[in-house]
C-alpha cells in the first residue's frame, strides 16, 4: 500500500520542536530569533507567501521586521536596507521574497545579504559550504525546500545509502542543492532536465525521484518503477473542467493518480513539499541566532 507523505503533519512537528527551543532560549537567554522579511512592490502570489512565511514565524516565536517597499525602490536602496539589516544585532535571518522587480538584479541583493543571516541558504557561501561539507552538517544554512524533502525522506526510515535518486530540474534552488544533500546521505545522484535524453528510462531506475522540473503532470506513472519513493516539488496551476465549469487546480510536476498506484511512498500536491518550506525556513532563522551565541 503506498504512504502518503504527509507534509502538514511532518512540518508541524518541526514547528513544534522550533517553538519549544525557542521558548528554552528565551528562558535561558531572555532572546528570540528575528526574520527580516523584504518584500518589492505588491505581486499577489509573493504577499500570500509572505503573509504564510510572517504567520509561521510569529507562531513559533521568532520576532518579524517586516519591511514592505513600493515597486519603484531601486536597486541602491534595497541595498541599502539590506546592508543595515546585516548590521542590526535584533536581525538573525534575512529573507528577500522573489521575484524582484525586473530593474532589480535579485543575485546582486541575494549576494548582499550577510551568510550568517542568509535565511533562504540561497548565499554563494552557504551554497559552496553545502557541496564540501562531509555531510548534512545541522549548523549550516540549507535552502529550505530540499532541505524539507530531505526531513520528508529521512521521516520514512528508509535506508537511503546506496539508493539509486534521479533529481528532475537542475535549479539552484532546488535542484543542484538537492543533488548535493542526497549524495551525502550516499545515495547514487542522477540529475536530469528538460534536455535530457531517454529521461524516462533514466526514472525508471531510480528508488527515489525529486521532481522540480516545473512541467505539470510530466512524471508519469510508467517512469516510475515499482516501490519507489517519488517526492513532487512542482506546484502549477491548471485549467480543469469541473461539472461543466473550468476551474483552476494546482497539480505537481508528477501524474499523482498514476504514481500512486506504483510508488511505495508519494507526496500530495498541495499539502507535500510546500509546508515543509516554510518550517524549513524557520529552522534557518533559529539556527542562525543559535550560530551567534557559540
Amino acid at each position: 500500500m503506498t504512504t502518503l507523505i504527509n507534509g502538514k503533519e511532518i512540518a508541524q512537528n518541526l514547528r513544534d520542536s522550533i517553538k519549544k527551543e525557542i521558548e528554552d532560549l528565551k528562558s535561558e537567554i531572555g532572546k528570540v530569533p528575528g526574520l527580516a522579511v523584504v518584500q518589492v512592490g505588491n505581486v499577489a502570489a509573493s504577499s500570500i507567501y509572505v503573509k504564510a512565511k510572517t504567520k509561521s514565524a510569529k507562531e513559533v516565536g521568532i520576532d518579524v521586521i517586516d519591511h514592505h517597499l513600493p515597486e519603484k525602490t531601486t536597486q541602491e536602496e534595497l541595498l541599502k536596507i539590506i546592508q543595515s539589516l546585516n548590521n542590526q544585532d535584533n536581525v538573525n535571518g534575512i529573507l528577500v521574497q522573489l521575484p524582484l522587480p525586473k530593474h532589480i538584479n535579485e543575485q546582486i541583493i541575494l549576494d548582499s545579504i550577510h551568510p550568517n543571516k542568509d535565511a533562504d541558504g540561497f548565499h554563494p557561501l552557504n551554497v559552496g559550504k553545502l557541496s564540501i561539507a562531509s555531510n548534512n552538517n545541522e549548523n549550516l544554512l540549507i535552502p529550505c525546500t530540499p532541505y524539507g524533502c530531505l526531513i520528508m525522506l529521512k521521516g520514512l526510515g528508509v535506508e537511503l545509502s546506496g539508493k539509486n535518486a534521479v533529481v528532475i530540474g537542475r535549479s539552484n534552488i532546488i535542484g543542484k542543492p538537492m543533488a548535493q544533500l542526497l549524495l551525502k546521505e550516499s545515495c547514487t545522484v542522477t540529475i536530469a532536465h528538460s534536455k535530457t535524453k531517454d529521461i524516462q528510462n533514466i526514472c525508471q531506475k531510480a528508488d527515489i525521484i525529486v521532481a522540480a522540473v516545473g512541467v505539470p503532470k510530466m512524471v508519469k506513472g510508467n517512469w516510475i518503477q515499482k516501490d519507489a519513493i517519488v517526492i513532487d516539488v512542482g506546484i502549477n496551476r491548471i485549467e480543469v473542467e469541473i461539472e461543466g465549469e473550468i476551474k483552476n487546480k494546482l497539480v505537481g510536476d508528477v501524474n499523482f493518480d498514476e504514481a500512486k498506484l506504483i510508488a511505495s511512498a508519494i507526496t500530495p500536491v498541495p499539502g507535500g513539499v510546500g509546508p515543509m518550506t516554510i518550517a524549513c525556513l524557520l529552522r534557518n532563522t533559529t539556527m542562525a541566532f543559535k550560530n551567534t551565541l557559540k
